[in-house]
């Protein structure tokens, strides 16, 4: 007996140690998965708002250079002090602000004096350039500031025009992203556990969901670095009050926890009376923190995750990993009870056999118990397994969801081409037309390596790849062009013809390219047919003769109602558009052209004589090339 009770009591400290370690495995083991799925998350949605602040940026990348060779700003740069030529450039700026969703847009001279301005006054021109007029002049492309007015933040696009290596002036286009800020705050208030900061080179805080950390430094500056800061006139307020989010070593790529304000408005407030003091241990609690570099606009994403479910899950399963110890440790201790038991069974004499088959039928009827116990703890394992495959399953279909709707979009004419041209084939089998099923199963194969196209530039959207030219068939590209939209001109019963000679002309370009030119002349020519009795669409090629025969000139003709020839010289314009409010940017003959130009050379526009059958006629040139890519 005085044996016994020291096992026991052995046993029974062995469960208790047991149960704590599981408590600690549980928790350990769930909050380390918890804290990976929770970075994943918050990785996931970094990448989102990453892509939203580029894409809204990226939206109006293209405005400067486009505005650079606008006649009537080049006129005014040319003769700067014409008040005729500055109040039609001002009424040119006011309406690209409009069309645009710009803030402010104005042209300066190469001193720096504000020529034209979106605004009916040049007074907030004026004052942005006497504000910021240094960073105008430091020959960024862009950059970031603070509104003067009402302290949001602005993007600044920067175009500078010369002639013959002398700056002549700079275009000067400001984009306000309040509006996405704004969609961030409230994503903020609605998810409490996240919050996003932007972060410029300058450690200062210019975009976040939680507006009192705005113009706000991550860490403590230097007295020279605060000065520095406050007569860049970059920023709003005094930016009081560093958040000291981070140590000296700041945040690398992998999550890591940090410390916030706990109390936003406590931090203002100790912020106004102590400029560079930190808030209290005590008022700050711990976060998941990620970063994403944007490194062509100089920024830093930062998101902040709130990892309280996290630790919650972590205690449920501390408790789940007790209970699993101490299991194991009440099994210890029903082993050493029952070989107590066994040996007591042996030592008794034939009248303990009684009481031995009582013991044995208790300890019987605790093993099925146990047994009982065992099989519902695995039940609900794989319950649980089973609800982890579901959900795991149904993040993936949402993904595949997601992706399906751009993909199906992009590739939904040529599918229906695919479908048209399948049937064909079926048919012209039937009656014995061997090479017309050819021919259609090579169209086919072109078909499906133009889906193969679209889904690779699908993958490439996020970064700019290089054009490359090569030789290039026209008859191919023009019956790609035609392919994707044959059925508008089925169901406008538009007469298509293509002169002869292009099957044997090859010129170098890029393939993709020039279809996507020729689909927007032969969508614009439908759009100008519709209401025409005759509807011709045309496309034929010449030879310019000042090229000695190394480019040729392609031409898009059709029988629509033409254009007035006040407004030809408007054609090229960025968003001047004669469609109807809500069918057009204005933007697709200006980008076409672009791609002409990169090709080395010119769209143009005129109207057809009468007895020509009226409408329009876009041509431009490319260079002249064989097969094989040889020049001619």
């Amino acid at each position: 007996m005085a044996q016994r009770l020291p096992r026991t009591r052995a046993l029974v400290y062995l469960t208790l140690l047991l149960t704590l370690a599981g408590m600690a495995l549980g928790q350990h083991l769930s909050e380390r998965a918890g804290m990976a799925q929770l970075a994943a998350v918050a990785a996931e949605r970094l990448e989102l708002y990453a892509a939203s602040l580029e894409a809204e940026l990226a939206r109006h990348a293209y405005l400067p250079s486009l505005m650079a060779i606008d006649a009537d700003l080049q006129n005014l740069l040319a003769a700067p002090e014409d008040p005729a030529l500055r109040q039609q450039a001002s009424r040119k700026l006011a309406g690209i602000k409009v069309r645009a969703g710009l803030n402010l847009s104005f042209v300066t001279d190469a001193s720096g004096r504000v020529l034209a301005s979106s605004e009916a006054q040049l007074g907030t021109a004026e004052a942005v350039v006497h504000r910021l007029g240094t960073h105008l002049r430091s020959g960024n492309a862009h950059f970031f500031a603070a509104n003067e007015i009402n302290g949001s933040t602005d993007y600044f696009l920067l175009h500078t025009l010369s002639r013959a290596g002398r700056p002549l002036g700079q275009i000067v286009l400001r984009l306000n992203l309040a509006p996405l800020e704004a969609t961030w705050i409230d994503q903020g208030l609605r998810s409490q556990g996240e919050k996003l900061l932007v972060v410029d080179d300058k450690e200062v805080v210019i975009m976040s969901s939680v507006p009192a950390w705005k113009y706000r430094l991550l860490s403590e500056p230097s007295a020279a670095e605060h000065s520095e800061l406050l007569s860049s006139g970059r920023y709003a307020g005094p930016l009081r009050g560093a958040l000291e989010l981070f140590g000296k070593d700041g945040l690398q790529d992998e999550a890591r926890m940090v410390q916030v304000p706990l109390d936003v408005d406590a931090g203002e407030r100790q912020a106004d009376t102590t400029p560079f003091t930190a808030p209290t241990q005590a008022s700050r609690q711990e976060l998941l923190a990620q970063q994403r570099s944007l490194v062509p606009l100089a920024l830093r994403l930062l998101t902040l995750s709130d990892p309280s479910e996290v630790w919650r899950q972590a205690r449920y399963a501390a408790w789940s990993g007790g209970a699993v110890g101490a299991l194991i440790g009440l099994l210890a201790l029903y082993l050493a009870s029952r070989s107590r038991a066994h040996a007591q069974l042996l030592q008794a004499s034939k009248a303990l056999r009684m009481a031995h088959t009582q013991l044995e039928a208790q300890v019987d009827e605790r093993t099925q118990e146990l047994s009982h116990t065992n099989q519902e703890l695995k039940r609900q394992i794989a319950q649980r397994l089973q609800a982890e495959d579901e959900l795991m399953q149904a993040a993936k279909l949402a993904v595949l969801g997601q992706m399906s709707a751009g993909i199906a979009h992009e590739v939904n004419q040529p599918l229906t081409a695919l479908r048209a041209l399948s049937r064909n084939s079926l048919l012209l089998l039937e009656k014995g037309r061997i090479e017309s099923v050819g021919n259609n199963l090579r169209t086919i194969d072109e078909m499906v390596e133009r889906m193969t196209g679209i889904t690779r530039q699908l993958k490439s959207f996020a970064r700019k790849a290089e054009s490359s030219h090569a030789p290039v068939s026209l008859a191919s590209a023009v019956r790609g062009a035609k392919l994707l939209l044959e059925h508008r001109l089925q169901a406008d019963q538009v007469e298509f013809s293509v002169a002869p000679e292009l099957e044997q002309r090859w010129v170098r370009c890029e393939a993709n390219r020039l279809e996507q030119v020729l689909v927007n002349l032969f969508a614009n020519a439908i759009d100008a047919m519709k209401d025409s009795p005759l509807k011709r669409l045309s496309i034929s090629t010449a030879t310019l003769p000042e090229s000695r025969g190394r480019r040729i000139l392609l031409r898009v003709s059709d029988s629509g109602a033409g254009m007035s020839a006040d407004l030809l010289p408007r054609l090229f314009e960025p968003f001047f558009t004669t469609k109807p409010a809500g069918q057009g940017l204005g933007l697709g003959l200006v980008i076409s052209s672009k791609i002409i130009h990169e090709f080395g050379g010119n769209l143009r526009a005129h109207a057809q004589a009468a007895e020509q059958g009226g409408g329009m006629v876009f041509e431009f040139d490319l260079e002249v090339c064989t097969r094989d890519g040889a020049h001619v």
